[in-house]
């Protein structure tokens, strides 16, 4: 059992490492990464039953020192869901919107703003939370958002079916739905239909980061070209490969890129988007 315990503790410390937490000050920058008030790590040893509650409290700090997320830590044994009031209790306490609850064997992500726990994979980065804890999405506020033929621009003047398929997000959002599937032939515009459902999404804060996926690089350069033309100013576009994804409301990559290598697993964290086209 103690072995069990260990392994939980030793995983779950790489997992913060290898995504850019820091227990300590390095080269990197100041330790990002705080325990329960009277948790030493250098004394916990390789039992978490020496911890009088039986499970340690992470707390994931921002760049400024201040806890955004709560790390509840059980044993190989314990389901890490079976924390998981126990841990919105302590996050609510210290006001710390996402939870993350592990065993070191399956892990869960939970913006307790709304929804439930989600199984990640990765821990997400300081960045990825950061970026996510100024997500405020608001269903009504999309489903009342007015989109007709001029919604992209005066200039730009939307086909009524087009106009009907945005329509159509907005019901199927009202009626709680998060999936949507268009079925469009060649020619009858899904760049500017995709781009309406973007400006639907960004402009009603249901999204702050957009991942638009091709299947060829000639579609990817004309997507760019396209969404660039449409939004001019009011949001950034730019591809997975030009390194500068980061700062973009829309980001442009074919499949192939991100599945190379499982280049995504490096790049993003599950929390990058909250909207994938």
């Amino acid at each position: 059992m103690k072995q069990k315990e260990a392994s939980a503790r030793i995983r779950i410390n790489k997992l913060l490492e290898t995504s850019g937490w820091r227990f300590v000050d390095d080269e990197n920058g100041r330790a990002n990464v705080d325990l329960e008030p009277g948790v030493d790590i250098t004394k916990v040893g390789d039992d978490f039953e020496l911890i009088s509650k039986g499970y340690i409290d992470y707390l994931m700090l921002d760049d400024r020192g201040f806890p955004v997320c709560v790390l509840e830590a059980k044993r190989e044994q314990v389901h890490p869901l079976s924390a998981k009031e126990q841990a919105r209790d302590y996050a609510k306490s210290l006001n710390v919107r996402f939870v993350i609850l592990s065993n070191g064997l399956s892990h869960y992500l939970w913006d307790t703003d709304g929804g439930n726990p989600e199984l990640i994979t990765e821990f997400p980065t300081q960045q990825a939370l950061s970026h996510r804890s100024t997500y405020k999405p608001n269903t009504q506020d999309l489903v009342d958002e007015v989109v007709d033929e001029h919604y992209l621009s005066d200039t730009f003047k939307l086909r009524q079916y087009q106009v009907d398929a945005i329509h159509s997000i907005q019901t199927a959002a009202k009626a709680g739905k998060n999936r949507y599937l268009f079925e469009m032939a060649t020619g009858t515009g899904k760049t500017s239909t995709a781009a309406a459902v973007c400006k639907l999404f960004l402009k009603t804060g249901n999204a702050k980061r957009i991942l638009f996926l091709v299947d060829r690089i000639e579609l990817e350069d004309q997507a760019v070209k396209a969404f660039k033309g449409i939004f001019g100013e009011d949001y950034f576009v730019n591809t997975v490969k030009s390194g500068k994804w980061q700062n973009c409301q829309v980001v442009v990559s074919t499949v192939q890129t991100l599945l190379a290598g499982d280049r995504y697993r490096d790049l993003f964290s599950q929390i990058d988007f909250e909207l994938v086209i």
